[in-house]
This record gives structure tokens, C-alpha cells and sequence, in this order.
């Protein structure tokens, strides 16, 4: 196998002009660049991560927090994550933070204490005070995606705002009993998410002169089967199910438009559906959601941490666009046509 002392002599320049050019670090002419590369092309050379990792004291290696990645969301900002990073020649060290405190302690005071990863990227998880002083006392640089941390530059998108223009939607087509799926007590525990969008949907229909209604808000697991349970029971009722449902995500409101069908409700004659995501099968289900993006925030999230790394700038919070996303899932009411 090529060694740089290899890479070196083919190119006719010195190692540790290899090393600058194949680094990115310092300054290198750009025709002894051309001789570097293709020299280290023709001898199969590969630097070593681990070498270039004791010169420059980085690992080039990120250290990412989730709660769940069994979720689509989850799954979506980790793809944006790991595709950017990858294109940027970092590794990915994955850490799921479960409710088992022995767990997360480890992950704190063990995995990342171990100095591997240059810096740490938060995905929509709720920290303890120790595990903040834990994350800050790296002294690494740290970006959140999803609601606030102290101290942490985050991405996020106001969920408040989300579901108010969802239940804004509904209400400007006249529809004014609009039930609600949102969270259980087990999914409301990172930055409350939920609640937030429970708020919004509430905000929005007192806004609109609208007493909001307990009976037609029912909790669920951000799942479509949870989805389609609740959406059942919430529409079972003929006298007094509601013309609309907000979900509080696409894969909860699809169970919702299933549920509706099996009960032999047309949409969106019968029922108007709206969701949030703009999850991958939402147009197959003629969806109306609101978009959020999730790929594009892990991009966002790794953009943003590398320019702090390269101490081009430092990470600022910023609070992310939503879009709504209107498909055949809504429309007026009977009683409004």
C-alpha cells in the first residue's frame, strides 16, 4: 500500500506539501496541487483519518443527538444530516438519548468525553441542566435542530405558527367544528412539540371567535395506526364529529383519512384532512399539510456547524420557514357550499 513518503516522491514535492494539499490545510501552489492528486490518484492513495486526526487535533467526525429514529421526521433530518456531512468528507456518530437515565449518562459522561467527534449537532431533544454543562463543558461547537437550548444556536420551525396556519386553512373555508390529533403524555416530552401546536391550533380558533373544544382533541403517537384509533373513536359519532381534523403530522393524519374511508366518509366531501411534514406519501394521499422541510434542516444544521468549525462564522439560532401545502384533502363544508 502507498505511503505518503510514496505520494511525495511521485508528485516531486515534499511530504508535507502532500500533507497541506490533501488536508486543505495551508497554502499549496496550484500546480503542486494537480501533481498531489494525481499522484495519490495513481498510487491509490488514501489519507489516513486517524494520522490526519493527531496532526490537526480534529477527528473530522460529528457527534449526533436523537431521542427516536424510527420516525420519518427523525429519519428525514438524519438523511440531511449525514448526506452533507459525507459530501463534506465528515463520519456521523450516531447517539439515540432513550428515557433510560443510566443510558444518557453514559452517552455524556463516557462517549462524548472521549474527545471523538469535533463537534455535536442536537435533534429536537430536551436536555437536563448536567446534561447542558455536560455538552457545553466539550467546548466543541454545538448547533440544536427543534426547540430551544440554553446556550445552543438552534434551527427551528415555530410549531405554534404551523398549526395555526393549518387551522387558519380550515377555518377561511368555513369549516368551524375542526378536532385536533396531537400527542400523548409519553411523545410531548422534548421542547413539548405538541402542546406548542395544540396552542396554535387553539390560538388560531379563538382568533376566529371559536370556543375551542376539549371533546374534539384526542392524543395519539405521531403514528398511522395510533392516527387511524383516535381519528375512529373521533369521528365515530355522527352528531358530533367534526367536518376537520388538524393532525399534528402527516402519518397521523393519514391514519385519519383511512379511519375516515373505513367509516364510509368521502373526502373532502365528508371530512377535510389537513397534516404537518409534508411527509413522502402526503401527495399519493392528496394531503394539504405544512410543510417543513426536514432534510433540508439537517443540511442546514451541518452548513451551519461547519462554518463554525472553519471559524468562518459563528452558529446563530434561526427560526425556519413553513409553507402550506394545499392538495385534495380540504375543502368547504357541506353545510357551506
Amino acid at each position: 500500500m502507498a505511503g505518503i513518503k510514496d505520494v511525495a516522491q511521485a508528485a516531486g514535492v515534499s511530504v508535507a506539501t502532500v500533507s497541506r494539499a490533501l488536508s486543505g490545510r495551508g497554502n499549496v501552489s496550484a500546480s503542486a496541487l494537480a501533481a498531489v492528486q494525481r499522484a495519490a490518484n495513481e498510487l491509490g492513495y488514501v489519507v489516513s483519518s486517524s494520522a490526519s486526526g493527531l496532526a490537526s487535533g480534529r477527528t473530522r467526525n460529528i457527534g449526533v443527538l436523537v431521542p427516536v429514529i424510527n420516525h420519518w421526521f427523525y429519519a428525514s433530518v438524519l438523511e440531511g444530516i449525514c448526506t452533507a456531512l459525507m459530501r463534506e468528507g465528515y463520519d456521523t456518530t450516531l447517539y439515540q438519548l432513550t428515557k433510560d437515565t443510566t443510558q444518557r449518562h453514559q452517552i455524556f459522561s463516557d462517549f462524548l468525553q472521549r474527545q471523538r467527534v469535533d463537534a455535536v449537532i442536537a435533534v429536537n431533544v430536551e436536555l437536563s441542566e448536567t446534561e447542558l454543562v455536560a455538552l457545553h463543558a466539550l467546548d466543541k461547537p454545538l448547533v440544536g435542530v427543534g426547540g430551544p437550548l440554553p446556550g445552543v444556536p438552534t434551527l427551528q420551525v415555530d410549531d405554534e405558527a404551523v398549526s395555526a396556519l393549518g387551522t387558519s386553512h380550515l377555518l377561511s373555508l368555513g369549516h368551524t367544528r375542526v378536532g385536533f390529533i396531537g400527542g400523548s403524555l409519553e411523545t410531548d416530552v422534548d421542547f413539548r412539540i405538541p402542546s406548542r401546536r395544540r396552542t396554535g391550533y387553539e390560538r388560531a380558533l379563538t382568533a376566529a371567535g371559536i370556543t375551542p373544544d376539549e371533546s374534539l382533541c384526542v392524543g395519539a403517537d405521531f403514528t398511522m395506526a395510533q392516527g387511524y384509533t383516535v381519528a375512529k373513536q373521533l369521528l365515530g359519532n355522527p352528531a358530533t364529529r367534526p367536518t376537520a381534523i388538524l393532525a399534528a403530522s402527516d402519518e397521523m393524519a393519514i391514519g385519519a383519512i383511512l379511519a375516515a374511508r373505513d367509516l364510509g366518509l368521502n373526502l373532502p366531501t365528508d371530512l377535510s384532512v389537513v397534516g404537518v411534514d409534508d411527509h413522502e406519501l402526503a401527495q399519493l394521499f392528496g394531503l394539504t399539510t405544512i410543510r417543513q422541510a426536514p432534510h433540508e434542516q439537517g443540511e442546514l444544521a451541518v452548513a451551519m456547524l461547519l462554518r463554525a468549525i472553519r471559524k468562518e462564522a459563528p452558529a446563530r439560532a434561526h427560526t425556519l420557514d413553513h409553507q402550506l401545502i394545499v392538495r385534495s384533502s380540504t375543502s368547504r363544508p357541506p353545510t357551506a357550499t
